[in-house]
């Protein structure tokens, strides 16, 4: 090989190398920033679904928003919207907001979930759950309303959390409506020790907390969020801080306990 053909090659090794390293850094970006980015995911009013939106948005009044609102066993806070997980006694609670076919916030309760518990169990964190069906509304269907009356329902049976990560866990494709069919919610109950009763299936089957999902639905709308998950420390949005890690979290949580 001639020095030339030598020297070139050698250059377009060094090329080459910089163009893999370029694609792995921005790797690492999109990696870094899955967890507080995803959310655009599932923001309103995407310009994509804005006729899909005002072709369902009175579909999803007249599903389940009729009869009396019947809230789950336990609920707390403004028009019983809220699903308490946690001791009341904690110092810091955190308000979340979610969609059972929301992917952002399957990658938030992927990343958040462990430290969540761990502070719960400790005594140290109170969670309160809002449920919404902004999937439903920006991509047709019903699996967020129907998915969401099973997890009230899980809640009348005192386990609303164990279900509630079951069905994260087990998520369907955003495009899939499977939470639509109750009979596949039913089934990820048998994953939950104790929860599929007859009391449960006629809970999910007659949609008895249809028309609560409907209210909370319609709160999440009034607070005007930018999109599912929002996740509010005592009040702050800390899900729009890039800055935000289940470590950060913890250590806030845990500081505020020592006060």
């Amino acid at each position: 090989m001639s020095e030339k053909n030598h020297h070139d090659g050698k250059r377009a090794a060094r090329e080459r190398l910089a163009v893999e390293r370029e694609k792995q850094k921005a790797a690492e970006r999109r990696r870094r920033t899955l967890i507080v980015g995803a959310s655009v995911v599932c923001v309103l009013g995407l310009a994509a679904v804005i006729g899909v939106v005002a072709a369902n948005a009175g579909k999803e009044k007249s599903s389940g928003s009729s009869g009396p609102v019947a809230a789950p066993s336990g609920a707390q806070g403004k028009d019983s919207l809220a699903i308490p997980v946690g001791q009341e006694s904690a110092k810091s609670t955190l308000t979340v907001w979610e969609d059972f076919r929301c992917p952002a916030c399957k990658a938030f309760e992927a990343a958040y979930r462990p430290t969540i518990h761990e502070l719960t169990d400790a005594g140290q964190l109170k969670v309160e759950y809002h449920l919404a069906t902004l999937i439903d509304g920006n991509m047709g269907g019903s699996g967020s309303r129907k998915a969401a009356n099973a997890a009230a329902c899980a809640q009348d049976a005192g386990k609303f959390t164990a279900y509630h990560d079951v069905l994260y866990e087990n998520q369907p494709s955003e495009t899939q409506d499977a939470y639509a069919d109750n009979a596949k919610l039913i089934e990820l109950a048998g994953k939950v020790d104790g929860l599929d009763t007859p009391e449960f299936r006629a809970c999910v089957e007659q949609g008895t907390h249809d028309s609560w999902v409907v209210k909370s639905n319609e709160a999440f709308k009034a607070g005007q969020f930018g999109g599912t998950p929002t996740v509010l420390l005592d009040g702050k949005n800390i899900y729009q801080d890039r800055t935000m890690t289940p470590q950060k979290l913890k250590e806030m949580v845990q500081e505020a306990a020592k006060g």
